[in-house]
């Protein structure tokens, strides 16, 4: 079994920057995804960008050039870097391991 905890969350103003960390523990595959989904009070979760094992990355056009992902696979640890942060941002934000085991969440909060 898999576990995922999310820590990095907090509030920020306009502008502003946040890592996030997902960190995963447990009967972990050699090789694995981990997928970054957010939602929004009120909508539905949406997806972020997803990391590869080799590293390669995809993001949604929402913050491309905004946010950076990497992973240290000796401790199982992706980070997602959050640049000039908007309120839009605002969100609960998920890490996944292969889209299927979730964690519970990091609240950030973008505001003035």
């Amino acid at each position: 079994q898999v576990q995922l905890v999310e820590s990095g969350g907090s509030s920020v103003q306009p502008g502003g920057s946040l890592r996030l960390s997902c960190a995963a523990s447990g009967s972990i595959s050699s090789i694995y995804n981990i997928y970054w989904y957010r939602q929004a009070p009120g909508k539905q979760r949406e997806w972020v960008e997803h990391i590869t094992w080799g590293g390669g990355a995809a993001f949604a056009e929402s913050v491309k050039g905004r946010f950076t992902v990497s992973r240290d696979n000796a401790k199982n640890t992706v980070y997602l870097q959050m640049n000039s942060l908007k309120p839009e941002d605002t969100a609960v934000y998920y890490c996944s391991y292969n889209g299927v085991v979730w964690g519970q969440g990091t609240q950030v909060t973008v505001s003035s």
